[in-house]
């Protein structure tokens, strides 16, 4: 699944699932732009993922900024000459029923977890279609396929990044782009905390554990194996699918 010299935009690429695409991505021989908030740790695995042949960029960039994405786009283009890949992960969780919802809660979920990745596509479009091959992943969520208690803004939001996946595969069937989203269950990363608040972490990661089918909750390494699939070109025939990597969750 060699992706050597391929370009990769990984957003929210310096913690949980992110960071793990982003390793995945260098393992295949991509060539990596890391977007994050944290100016130390995006510098940190930038370092980390260097090789001989192949440095990361880290672009520091809120995507609540609507000019961040072509910012990014142009940092990318003046590095590497092309934009191949673009993974959206950047993700927001505010908990909250309709009720405990403030407007403000709401919007900021919308923009960063849909708007944010609507603009990120859009900038990396024009590269992508004038050299008729590009692969977008966006990383939705199992709440995105059924209804969950207490995330309201989290869930619709999800929700409408698989429905951004299919309407953009179909835009683009033709063009040599490729738009696809994986839609994890619960995982064990920092997001996990804010999902399930508690202090008791392990009883809480097994609680969890006991409504999965298989028992416990994914690994971040295997939900990033699943991403770089449907980047790579070994997912050639599929545009517009919604992969769940949730153990079973969505076959009950």
């Amino acid at each position: 699944m060699s992706l050597a010299n391929k370009v990769c935009i990984v957003t929210g690429a310096t913690s949980g699932i992110g960071l793990a695409i982003a390793r995945e991505l260098s393992l295949e021989g991509a060539h990596l732009v890391l977007v994050g908030r944290n100016v130390a740790k995006g510098n940190a695995i930038a370092a980390e993922l260097s090789r001989q042949d192949r440095k990361p960029l880290f672009v520091a960039a809120d995507l609540g900024d609507r000019a961040a994405p072509e910012r990014i786009c142009s940092a990318t283009l003046a590095r590497f000459g092309r934009i191949d890949i673009l993974v959206n992960n950047a993700g927001l969780l505010i908990n909250g029923s309709a009720l405990e919802c403030s407007d403000e809660d709401w919007d900021r979920v919308l923009d960063v977890n849909v708007s944010a990745a609507f603009r990120m596509s859009r900038a990396v479009l024009p590269s992508m279609l004038k050299q008729r091959y590009g692969s977008i992943v966006n990383v939705a969520s199992d709440w995105a396929l059924m209804g969950a208690r207490g995330a309201v803004a989290y869930c619709v939001s999800k929700a409408a990044l698989t429905q951004l996946t299919r309407c953009m595969a179909l835009d683009h069937a033709t063009d040599g782009v490729r738009v696809n989203a994986i839609c994890p269950s619960d995982t064990d990363t920092p997001m996990l905390d804010l999902a399930f608040p508690g202090d008791d972490r392990a009883a809480k990661v097994q609680a969890l554990a006991d409504t999965i089918p298989m028992g416990r909750v994914g690994r971040v390494e295997e939900i990033a194996k699943v991403a770089v699939f449907l980047a790579s070109d070994n997912a050639s025939f599929m545009t517009g699918a919604l992969v769940p990597i949730d153990g079973g969750t969505s076959a009950q």
